[in-house]
């Protein structure tokens, strides 16, 4: 890159919105001359029962974390597609894995962002085109804090939220995972030739994962007759 080429090029973006999306694509690939990393990072935690999650609230958790990013890939695409070459990493999360109460609506969204990024990688890489998709566990940034965490508009007490929110605005400032620690990981893979498609960051993410699937295993063969039953 030239000394007088910019090395960052700052645009605000509204990734559900395609036009906007599309739009900034290709100012980047005017400023720059191509992509070669693509990072969807953008999320959205709402808190609340299913019961309890309007339909307009699932749907904004649903729009910022799966299509939006969905949105990105799908411009992106053909451009990394031509140049034979590139990396799509989207961050899911350990709850993209394990769902659990009170936060259906942000593991159904996650749980996605995994599906979407195992058939991903499929279809691109004939073409060259890593795909990984990223499963953090909790880290120091400012994710459950007071002004970012958001809880559903009608509570029901039977479901205790509030006290879940408590637990989980506790965590804010205390949580195991170095952000810079990420970074640099994600900066490394985007370098190998031949990333995973898989990759929890963290202790928590990664043990947490593995106990579940454990747990999977046991039920799986637990009622594995039943399972066998439906065939002609």
């Amino acid at each position: 890159m030239g000394k007088n080429q910019k090395k960052i090029f700052h645009l605000q973006v509204d990734i559900t919105n395609e036009e906007d999306v599309k739009t900034a694509i290709e100012k980047g690939i005017e400023v720059f001359g191509r992509i070669d990393v693509v990072l969807n990072n953008a999320g959205y935690y709402l808190v609340g029962s299913i019961e309890e999650i309007s339909d307009a609230e699932f749907r904004k958790t649903v729009d910022v974390n799966v299509f939006g990013m969905a949105n990105l890939i799908r411009n992106v695409a053909p451009h990394l597609r031509s140049q034979q070459s590139g990396h799509i990493i989207n961050i899911s999360s350990s709850m993209g894995y394990i769902g659990y109460a009170n936060t259906g609506s942000y593991n159904a969204s996650k749980f996605a962002v995994i599906g979407l990024s195992e058939a991903l990688a499929q279809e691109l890489k004939p073409f060259g085109v890593n795909v990984t998709v990223i499963a953090p566990g909790m880290f120091r940034t400012n994710f459950m804090s007071d002004k970012t965490l958001k809880v559903a508009s009608k509570l029901v007490k039977e479901y205790h939220v509030n006290e879940h929110v408590k637990m989980l605005r506790s965590f804010s400032g205390n949580q195991p995972g170095d952000p810079k620690k990420l970074a640099n990981v994600l900066y490394a893979i985007s370098r190998l030739p031949d990333p995973p498609v898989h990759l929890p960051l963290g202790t928590d993410s990664y043990q947490s994962i593995i106990e579940q699937r454990k747990k999977e295993a046991v039920e799986l063969e637990q009622w594995k007759d039943l399972s066998f039953s439906t065939d002609f």
